[in-house]
């Protein structure tokens, strides 16, 4: 049995990443003077909120499918594509924060290493059911 010690790292350095970007969301706040509970009132903090829960929209998607795809085929590529996943939200909050329409690339990069990781482990999970039964 693999201890997936790789994908445990991935998994925490990803909320870590989370919890970075609810920290830039206090960081626009402070520094705009928009406060809690105000949601709008300057792009700084509404693009800030809007990389915040766009990450959060991805999670229930990107953590199981990695957890999925590590025990059903290789703790190593499942981490890899999970540090793809994070390079890819990086790089799509720092094109958001400077201007929506920067946001493509950083978006695609995660949502494709987020299709390697959801249809790699449905398919491996497919293929033992029909061939072993379990």
């Amino acid at each position: 049995m693999q201890p997936h010690s790789l994908v445990g790292i991935v998994t925490l350095l990803s909320l870590l990443l989370y919890f970075a970007l609810g920290l830039n969301v206090a960081r626009a706040r402070n520094k705009t003077g928009v406060h809690a509970p105000q949601m709008t009132g300057h792009p700084l903090v509404e693009r800030a909120i809007r990389v915040q829960a766009n990450t959060l929209e991805w999670l229930p998607i990107y953590l199981p499918s990695l957890w999925l795809f590590a025990l059903y085929w290789n703790d190593l590529v499942a981490a890899a594509a999970g540090v793809v996943w994070m390079v890819g939200r990086v790089i799509y909050a720092v094109g958001y924060m400077q201007d929506p329409s920067k946001r493509e690339l950083g978006f695609l990069i995660q949502a494709l290493a987020c299709a390697v990781l959801l249809f790699g482990a449905l398919g491996r999970v497919i293929w033992m059911y029909a061939t072993l039964g379990a």
